[in-house]
C-alpha cells in the first residue's frame, strides 16, 4: 500500500520526493513500475495525496532484495478502507521463493496422495485392482512416456484388463481387453457413463461442453439425444431440389468435386501437394454446411485458421495429460497449454457469431439445417425432463456435433491416403471393384456401400490399423461399483485403451499387418460384421460418440469418389512416416509430396 507522495529510503533506489508539478499519482505509478510487475488501481480521492491499491504476484522477482516490504499506511492520507478498519496502521507484505512455493506445493502434493491412497482402499472383502508402483507426488507419470496408450498396453499384459495407475496424486483405472470394455461401458453403462472434473475440459465451450462437461443426469441426456437426433436427421434427410439422397451425400459430393478440382491444380503448378490441407477444408465445409446451411463463411480466412490449427486442441485433450492431474502447472508457462486456450476461445467465438447471424434470419417454416433445428425447438419452449432448451445452449450443443462431424472424418481420410500410397496394390484392387460395380458414367453413392466390400474393409482396416483415437474421452464412475472382482470408487477416473483392443493378438492374429482382408467374408463379397463390430474408434455405451453414423458414410463417400477419378502416389524415393504422433486424435508427420493422376474425364 503506497500513501502520499514520500519516496522509500531504500539504496538501490533513487531518493527523492516528487519534483514540483510531479503529482502523487505518478510518484505511486513509478514506485509500483519499479518495485513490482502487480498492476496499480487508483481510486478517486481529493486533496493533495492519493492512496493506490496494488496487486502484488506470488513471485516478486523485479524486486531487490534488500528491500523490506513492510510500509506504513497512514489513516489520514484518504479513506481507501472502511471507516472501522482504520485503527489499523500498517500492512505486512510477505515475499515468498521459488524453493518455498515449491517445497509448499510438495507438502500438499504429498498430504492430498496420502489421503487419496486411503479413501480409494476397498472396503473390507473388496480388492482393488491391481498395477504398477508408483513413485510419491508424481505417481507412474515417467512410465506414461510420450505414448501412453502403448504403455499401457504393456502394462496391461502384466496385469490384466483392469489395471490401476496414478498420476500424481490421482488413481486411474485403465480397462483394455474387447470384453472387459463392454462390459463396462455396456453391461455396466450407468456406472461407467460420467465424466472426470478435468482441468482442459473446462475450458471447453466455457466448461459447457456436451461431450465434456461431468454432468450425466437426465438433462445431460436429453440434449445428447437432441443433438444426436439433428444430426442424423440432416445426414439422412433429402432435399427435394437435389438429385442426391440425402444432404449429407449432396453436400460431399459437392465438396469432393471440388476437392480433385484443387488437387488437379496444385499438380499443374506444383506438381505435388499435402493432402491433409485440402481435407481439411473440404470435411468442415462440410459439417459447416449441415450445422448453418448457407451461414456457414466456407474457407473464410476465419475459419481456416481455425480448422487448419485444429491439432492445438487434440495434443491437449489427450488422456493422461499432466496438466490435468498436477495443478501447479495451470500456472507455470505452457505453450501447448495457452495455445489450447486460446484455439478454444477463438472457436467459441466463431460459432457465437456465427448462430447469431443464422438467428437474424431464422424462419421456424423453413428449416434447412442442424442450427435451425435447434432454434425451432428453442422457441417452442419444449421441455425435457423438466428442462428448457435455452437459446444460449444452442452454441455449446453445435460446438459438440461440429467436432463430432469434423475432427475424426478429417484424420480418417488423411490416413487412408498414407495407407493407399504406401499399399498401391490395394489402391489399385478398390478401384477396380468401382470400375465394376459404379463404372465411370455416375459418381459413387451411399447406396452403393454394401455393394462395395472391399471398399468397406479397407476403411475398417485404416481404423484398427491407425487406431487414431488411441483412447475414449476418459470417464469416470457414477457410483461405487465392480468390475471383474475389482472394487471401483465413485467418481474414479477411467481410461479406455482402444488401441490395445484393435492391437489384441487374441483378437487378429497378426494385428501389425494391414491386411483389408481380414474384414472380408468367406465368399470375399461381404463384410465380416461379427469381426467389424471389435474394432474399437467410436467408443461405446451411452457415451458413444454421437457422430459415429456420419462420420463412417462421409468417409465412405469421399473415398469413393476420389479414389474412382484420381491415382494417388509418390514421387520415386519419397517414403512417408506412419508413426502417429500422440493426441486425442492421432495425427501421421505431413507429407507434400503427393501426387494424383486423373484417372478419366467426366464430359
Amino acid at each position: 500500500m503506497v500513501g502520499g507522495y514520500e519516496r522509500w529510503d531504500c539504496e538501490d533506489i533513487a531518493l527523492s520526493s516528487s519534483a514540483p508539478g510531479h503529482t502523487d499519482t505518478a510518484s505511486a505509478k513509478e514506485e509500483v513500475s519499479d518495485l513490482s510487475p502487480g498492476s496499480p488501481v487508483v481510486p478517486p480521492v481529493t486533496g493533495h495525496s492519493a492512496n493506490l491499491g496494488i496487486l502484488f504476484q506470488e513471485l516478486p522477482i523485479t524486486i531487490p532484495p534488500n528491500i523490506e516490504l513492510i510500509h506504513q499506511f497512514c489513516p489520514e492520507s484518504g479513506p481507501l478502507l472502511p471507516p472501522q478498519s482504520l485503527q489499523m496502521a500498517s500492512f505486512q507484505f510477505v515475499s515468498f521463493s521459488a524453493t518455498e512455493l515449491l517445497l509448499a506445493s510438495a507438502i500438499f502434493c504429498l498430504v492430498s496422495w496420502v489421503v487419496k491412497t486411503w479413501q480409494s482402499r476397498a472396503p473390507k472383502g473388496q480388492k482393488s485392482p491391481p498395477g504398477p508402483w508408483g513413485w510419491p507426488l508424481i505417481g507412474n507419470v515417467l512410465t506414461l512416456g510420450k505414448n501412453p496408450h502403448l504403455a499401457l498396453a504393456r502394462l496391461s499384459q502384466h496385469y490384466g484388463d483392469v489395471l490401476q495407475i496414478r498420476i500424481g496424486c490421482t488413481p486411474i483405472v485403465v480397462l483394455s481387453g474387447l470384453d472387459t470394455i463392454r462390459q463396462a461401458l455396456v453391461r455396466q453403462g450407468d456406472d461407467f457413463k460420467g465424466r472426470p472434473d478435468l482441468y482442459t475440459f473446462t475450458l471447453v465451450t466455457d466448461g459447457q461442453s456436451m461431450t465434456f462437461n461431468p454432468d450425466s443426469g437426465p438433462v445431460w441426456a436429453a440434449r445428447r439425444r437432441l443433438a444426436q437426433n439433428a444430426l442424423n436427421t440432416f445426414s439422412i434427410a433429402s432435399d427435394p431440389a437435389s438429385s442426391s439422397s440425402c444432404y449429407l451425400e449432396e453436400h460431399v459430393s459437392k465438396e469432393a468435386e471440388a476437392l480433385i478440382g484443387r488437387m488437379q491444380e496444385l499438380m499443374a503448378s506444383a506438381g505435388r501437394f499435402d493432402p491433409y490441407s485440402e481435407v481439411v477444408r473440404s470435411v468442415a465445409n462440410v459439417i459447416g454446411a449441415m450445422c448453418f446451411g448457407q451461414h456457414f463463411p466456407q474457407s473464410s480466412e476465419e475459419m481456416l485458421g481455425l480448422v487448419m490449427n485444429s491439432h492445438e486442441f487434440v495434443e491437449t485433450a489427450s488422456s493422461g495429460n499432466p496438466v490435468d492431474f498436477f495443478p501447479i502447472l495451470h500456472y507455470l508457462p505452457n505453450p501447448a497449454l495457452q495455445r489450447f486456450k486460446e484455439f478454444n476461445q477463438r472457436f467459441l467465438r466463431f460459432l457465437q457469431k456465427t448462430v447469431q447471424e443464422h438467428y437474424r434470419d431464422f424462419d421456424k417454416n423453413s428449416i434447412q439445417d442442424i442450427t435451425g433445428a435447434l432454434f425451432k425447438h428453442s422457441e417452442k419452449g419444449s421441455r425435457v425432463n423438466g428442462s428448457v432448451i435455452p437459446q444460449e445452449k444452442i452454441v455449446n450443443l453445435v460446438n459438440d456435433i461440429f467436432g463430432a462431424g469434423f475432427d475424426t472424418i478429417t484424420t480418417a481420410i488423411s490416413w487412408s491416403f498414407m495407407y493407399l500410397v504406401t499399399n498401391p496394390q490395394i489402391q489399385r484392387k478398390i478401384q477396380k471393384e468401382l470400375d465394376t460395380v459404379i463404372g465411370r458414367a455416375r459418381p459413387p453413392r451411399l447406396s452403393d456401400r454394401p455393394q462395395l466390400p472391399y471398399l468397406e474393409a479397407f476403411i475398417l482396416e485404416t481404423f484398427r490399423h491407425s487406431s487414431f483415437v488411441p483412447f475414449t474421452i476418459p470417464h469416470s464412475t457414477t457410483r461405487d461399483t465392480t468390475l471383474n472382482g475389482f472394487y471401483i470408487p465413485k467418481e474414479c477416473c477411467v481410461f479406455v485403451n482402444q488401441w490395445q483392443v484393435n492391437h489384441d493378438q487374441e483378437l487378429w492374429g497378426d494385428p501389425f499387418e494391414f491386411r483389408p482382408e481380414r474384414f472380408l467374408a468367406a465368399s470375399g463379397s461381404a463384410i465380416n460384421k461379427t469381426l467389424s463390430e471389435k474394432v474399437m474408434l467410436f467408443g461405446m455405451g451411452k457415451r458413444r460418440c454421437i457422430g459415429e453414423v456420419l462420420a463412417k458414410w462421409e468417409i465412405f463417400l469421399f473415398l469413393s469418389i476420389l479414389l474412382q477419378r484420381l491415382e494417388f502416389s509418390l514421387p520415386p524415393g519419397v517414403k512417408v512416416d506412419l508413426t502417429p504422433i500422440y493426441g486425442l486424435t492421432m495425427k501421421h508427420a505431413r507429407c507434400e509430396h503427393f501426387q494424383a493422376r486423373l484417372r478419366f474425364s467426366i464430359k
